[in-house]
């Protein structure tokens, strides 16, 4: 069966927020009892799992929510400013064009999401936007996605680019897309198996190609 759904993670895999929400992080490691991030620390945590990161930081898990709404709250008032990633409209306009049903699953906020689609012009693009608040419960959030709108697993893909969403996407069997130029650095990707892994978008294509 042909890949009919392609639902994109949205921070770092269709959005630049990369260096905005660190910035954002070490403004506010004071409040949460962490160390804010060195420009020398940054290829390290590019290795790093969200989970490897969090016990690093020493926050309890507990708090890790309230850290997550703040950052979203504070990307608000700099998501105006933030850009696609590089080729992300001309892939998007393809598979428009190709008659995909294209969303977005995310752990950030809705209202972050709209701004930085409409301001890009990005929006009509996509016929939904799912939002998960939590950054562990994407697989649960994909599987209620997938069974909401009655999409065959065989012709739905998700793509990210860290390694929580190749998880997510393997615990419930789906195919995963892995984007090089986000979060999580090529070899830890790699380590997590996805089924593809790409380093620009126009390869998005090739690979629905091929499965198709």
């Amino acid at each position: 069966m042909s890949i009919q759904v392609i639902v994109f993670d949205f921070d770092g895999t269709l959005a630049d927020t990369f260096n905005a929400i660190i910035r954002i992080a070490n403004r506010l490691a004071d409040d949460f009892g962490y160390k804010p991030l060195m420009p020398s620390d940054i290829d390290r945590i590019r290795n790093l799992s969200a989970r490897q990161i969090i016990q690093e930081s020493g926050v309890p898990l507990f708090k890790i929510p309230f850290l997550l709404k703040r950052i979203q709250s504070e990307l608000y008032q700099d998501i105006e400013f933030l850009h696609p990633v590089a080729g992300i409209a001309d892939l998007l306009n393809d598979l428009k064009k190709q008659g995909k049903v294209i969303g977005i699953l995310t752990s950030n906020s809705e209202e972050n999401v709209k701004k930085f689609l409409r301001v890009n012009g990005l929006y009509d693009f996509f016929s939904f936007i799912y939002s998960e608040p939590s950054i562990f419960g994407k697989s649960r959030a994909l599987k209620r996605l997938i069974d909401h709108n009655n999409f065959q697993t065989q012709s739905f893909m998700y793509i990210g680019d860290e390694t929580r969403d190749i998880a997510a996407s393997k615990k419930i069997n789906i195919k995963v897309i892995a984007v090089s130029w986000g979060f999580n650095s090529s070899n830890a990707l790699i380590n997590y198996n996805p089924d593809f892994l790409v380093n620009h978008p126009r390869e998005v294509l090739n690979v629905i190609a091929t499965l198709n």
